[in-house]
């Protein structure tokens, strides 16, 4: 007999062909150092059937491993993992014993500004720091950092979805009134933008704050500011009531953002519905009220200056859009 509870919390999954698993491999932000992969190819290639499946939360799984084996793949996999999680600040007491929890899944990011010019942030960095301030925890929660509106890793479809952006500066002496920011963002964003006299204005109620007027422009009139952060909450797939998430905070900085992922647990904990196996965020929220939720993983947090509570039931998918 095997303990499932136990083969499953330490992050493999039981296949349907009897006595079979897969070993599931967390790599938060989606970044591993390649010396990694020959740990990965070695369990795939002596206890799985020589294949490796890349999860959408941007983890690896092997299938086809012996649930007998398990012990052993566990030993063999500690370094690797508790290498790969003390980058992020965790320390696993018994990495020899597999993953602790398997609850809370692989922080998913997008490539971020280390590669890609959009992005507004670290995206890899952001998740570590995450991964550190939520693992290990078994209620079921994914979490995932886009680097900019952009959305690339599909923040909108998590429990927790985090935005990335940034508030342009705007120098209006090195402005030439080119109108670059201005049909940018007309085509391809919100329409935030508009010239009177020799100056470009923005309506910040329409603007996303992704940063496009800020590539398109030839002189440096528009600036980077400071990265703050959108929080998206209760997105959700599967079989009830599929949908996107909502905003409930805007220009949060990234100690708000800590605080509040680690707060969200101690609300999980309280009003999670105990019959059920695991239960999506968003579910939770809906049965106890966005006015208790706020209350409560805002509680002893200090929120930035900046930092706006979103009030209103308006999804994170609906924009306004300033009309011309």
């Amino acid at each position: 007999m095997y303990e499932t509870r136990k083969i499953v919390k330490n992050a493999f999954r039981i296949a349907k062909v009897r006595g079979e698993g897969a070993v599931r491999i967390r790599v938060p932000g989606g970044h591993l150092r390649t010396k990694h992969m020959a740990t990965i190819q070695e369990v795939a290639d002596h206890f799985g059937n020589g294949t490796v499946h890349l999860t959408t939360r941007q983890g690896f799984e092997i299938p086809g491993v012996q649930l007998d084996d398990l012990d052993e793949i566990k030993a063999f996999m500690a370094p690797m993992v508790s290498e790969v999680e003390r980058e992020c600040g965790v320390t696993i007491a018994s990495p020899e014993a597999g993953y602790p929890s398997a609850g809370t899944r692989n922080v998913s990011a997008c490539i971020g500004n280390r590669v890609c010019r959009f992005a507004d942030t670290d995206t890899t960095a952001l998740a570590r720091k995450i991964e550190k301030a939520i693992y290990p925890n078994d209620y079921h929660l994914k979490v995932a950092v886009t680097g900019c509106p952009n959305d690339c890793i599909k923040a909108h479809l998590n429990d927790i979805g985090i935005v990335a952006t940034v508030t342009p500066r705007y120098n209006s002496e090195r402005c030439i009134v080119c109108e670059a920011c201005m049909d940018n963002c007309r085509a391809r964003v919100t329409n935030a933008l508009w010239i009177e006299g020799s100056e470009v204005l923005r309506d910040d109620a329409c603007c996303l704050k992704c940063g496009e007027c800020i590539l398109q422009c030839p002189t440096g009139a528009q600036s980077r500011g400071e990265v703050l952060y959108r929080v998206l909450l209760g997105g959700r797939t599967g079989k009830k009531n599929p949908r996107l998430a909502n905003s409930f905070l805007r220009d949060a900085s990234e100690a708000v953002l800590l605080a509040f992922c680690r707060n969200v647990y101690g609300f999980i904990q309280r009003h999670i519905n105990q019959r059920l196996r695991k239960e999506h965020l968003g579910y939770i929220i809906d049965r106890a009220g966005k006015e208790t939720f706020a209350r409560e993983v805002l509680e002893g947090v200090e929120l930035n200056p900046e930092a706006v509570v979103v009030e209103t039931e308006n999804p994170g998918y609906v924009y306004p859009v300033r009309k011309p």
